[in-house]
């Protein structure tokens, strides 16, 4: 099958400290954060997947990189948040589902492995770690049917996290693309599929990966603990 993926790699990435772009974060086994985001998107997906990436911040580092995917430019990153970049992306890419995934994650080759269903389904997901629940990361609650119901950093009692890694099936993408279009520019993209549930009736699945890894770098700390799994 061929499937749409992007990366959104736009920001800053201050807090990490470094002066790249931080997808570009060289990991302990050679890779970068992105490098081993392609590897894990072909090992699941074969090499036909295609690959848009959208970037903002020193943005010619990362093309300069990976030249042969594609790439949306938001030349506002820095004063916009990933619901931005996500909808540029959405509406570059026609009208099938999109799987996307934050820029500074790094997972376990398997994660993608376990959502092959729901992506040949066209079945919307978020992946979630249920282990833990930190204040600093996106939390979720869920319906009594099983679905996401909020979706933000400041969920209360929250059951889990999202780690980053999400897609959106074709019958819903226009949906989220009308609510990324109305959030605001600081919000990130769970706002927008927050509104789509509330307004629009997305059903969104939580995908457990609870038993692999994957790691938000967003501190040293954080690259730390990813190093420790590739």
């Amino acid at each position: 099958m061929t499937l749409q993926t992007v990366i959104l790699a736009a920001g800053m990435g201050s807090r990490l400290g470094r002066s790249l772009p931080k997808p570009l974060t060289e990991l302990s086994d050679g890779r970068s954060i992105m490098q081993q985001q392609h590897d894990n998107i072909r090992a699941a997906f074969g090499s036909d997947a295609r690959i848009t990436t959208v970037v903002g911040y020193r943005a010619e580092t990362v093309i300069d990189a990976f030249p042969d995917v594609d790439y949306v430019h938001n030349d506002r990153y820095d004063q916009t948040n990933t619901s931005k970049s996500l909808l540029r992306a959405l509406k570059a890419t026609g009208k099938g589902g999109v799987l996307w995934m934050n820029g500074d994650v790094v997972f376990d080759p398997r994660v993608l492995g376990r959502a092959i269903e729901l992506v040949e389904d066209d079945r919307s997901f978020v992946a979630v770690n249920t282990a833990r629940v930190s204040d600093e990361e996106v939390k979720y609650t869920v319906t009594a049917e099983g679905y996401i119901k909020e979706l933000s950093k400041t969920v209360a009692a929250g059951i889990g996290e999202a780690v980053g890694i999400n897609y959106i099936s074709s019958r819903d993408k226009r949906a989220l693309i009308a609510q990324l279009g109305r959030v605001a520019d600081q919000d990130y993209f769970e706002r927008g599929l927050e509104l789509a549930i509330a307004e629009n009736g997305l059903l969104l699945e939580p995908l457990d990966i609870s038993d692999l890894y994957a790691v938000e770098v967003d501190f040293a700390e954080d690259l730390e603990r990813a190093n420790q799994f590739v």
